[in-house]
């Protein structure tokens, strides 16, 4: 599978099997977020994959009860040590985690595995769920497994409607 094949490919996944991750794609998927580029090549960030029946069920109240959470064999919580704003004024833990996420998402897609990026989750009850660090930014949380389902590909805008050629 090629890069692009994977772009196309991915889907938000909201429906597991109860197939475990293996050891194998678990450190493969996390290999390409720690393979990812990072501002200034801090690499900031941290990687904490949870596997444990308890801890995801005590994470599903922390993300809203977002039940695929719980039902998927494994959940990525992506997050920095501490804060820095870049000079162009965005956060940089935001980028790096995200950029590194996006690396981990299209691996485990051409794994055949599948994820949803979570946009709604209490980041300080994440951090307390899982004895993160005081200075821990929690910036993403993604369920991870075989997936039960495949959903049609989402609408997307023309090209014209979201590319500026100058």
């Amino acid at each position: 599978m090629t890069v692009m094949q994977a772009i196309e490919a991915r889907r938000s996944i909201r429906k597991y099997t109860q197939q475990p991750v293996t050891d194998e794609e678990l450190l493969a998927v996390l290999e390409a977020g720690r393979l990812a580029p990072s501002a200034r090549n801090a690499q900031t960030w941290q990687f904490t994959a949870v596997r444990d029946k308890a801890l995801l069920e005590k994470l599903l109240d922390d993300c809203n009860g977002q039940k695929m959470l719980a039902e998927a064999p494994a959940a990525l919580v992506v997050w920095s040590h501490g804060e820095r704003i870049m000079g162009c004024g965005q956060s940089a833990a935001t980028v790096d985690c995200s950029i590194a996420l996006s690396f981990m998402l299209l691996r485990a897609t051409e794994l055949g595995l599948g994820s949803c990026w979570l946009g709604l989750f209490d980041a300080d009850a994440v951090k307390r769920t899982l004895a993160l660090p005081e200075d821990a930014i929690v910036v993403a949380v993604s369920p991870l497994g075989h997936p039960a389902e495949q959903p049609d590909p989402r609408p997307r805008k023309e090209p014209s409607e979201v590319f500026d050629l100058r």
